[in-house]
């Protein structure tokens, strides 16, 4: 998933980057409010991590102007403030959660999932999908109980099929929720992470729960069979074919 932090002291956002990359976050940065805007406006987030005071404005006005442009993304602002009026307001102005500095990472990661399974309409961590399970937190893929190892692009792409579930995804969406449209590599490289992701799921035993939808991009469905199968049943010649390559 992927992250917009707003924070305009450049010892903060190392430190919050690191500590988002190593929860396994994407995460871009910037310390304007006016250019995260910019940012919101040509690349699809998955939260906005806001500081309070920006060189440009409150970070409560940030949150309130993106809401007023519409904006659907989370939103978490970190606050130095001591009194409880300035959280109120960053909480009024539309912000998800507020935390307040200093803070343990723990904590925040903690927030940050939490705010992300609330906005993806989850209240536990672990998704499931026949008898695949991917958990939000930890970043462990299981197929019957047993582990499967993906790399970080391949987790990536199954996060972001099992979150939209029934829904087809294009390949632009899938590279720009790896590279939020920052250094993109050719589309067709996404049809090599998913052979190999979709080959590492069957050879576990997930099936072929991953299917192709010609000319428009993948798919993920619950109702095929375990272990093997196909994702092509008979359909009306108007509904698009799926396939599993």
């Amino acid at each position: 998933m992927r992250i917009l932090l707003i924070e305009s002291d450049a010892t903060a956002a190392q430190g919050l980057t690191g500590i988002l990359q190593n929860a396994g976050f994407m995460v871009d940065h910037t310390d304007m409010g006016d250019e995260a805007l910019e940012m919101l406006r040509h690349y699809d987030y998955d939260l906005a991590l806001v500081d309070l005071d920006l060189p440009d404005g409150d970070g409560s006005e940030l949150v309130r102007r993106m809401r007023h442009a519409r904006h659907p993304v989370p939103a978490l602002v970190l606050s130095n403030a001591t009194h409880a009026a300035s959280r109120v307001r960053a909480l009024v102005a539309g912000a998800d959660d507020v935390l307040a500095k200093p803070f343990d990472p723990a904590e925040l990661v903690a927030r940050v999932h939490a705010i992300l399974r609330r906005s993806k309409g989850y209240a536990a961590p672990v998704l499931r999908v026949g008898n695949l399970e991917l958990n939000l937190d930890s970043r462990d893929v299981t197929i019957d109980g047993r582990m499967v190892h993906l790399t970080g692009k391949e987790y990536a792409i199954l996060e972001l099929l099992m979150l939209r579930k029934g829904v087809v995804l294009t390949k632009d969406a899938f590279l720009n929720h790896l590279y939020g449209g920052m250094d993109e590599p050719e589309v067709k490289i996404i049809d090599v992470f998913v052979c190999k992701l979709r080959k590492k799921l069957q050879l576990a035993g997930a099936g072929t729960m991953i299917g192709t939808i010609w000319g428009r991009g993948y798919m993920l469905r619950d109702d095929a069979a375990t272990g093997a199968g196909s994702l092509h049943p008979a359909r009306p010649a108007s509904t698009p074919r799926l396939v599993a390559a």
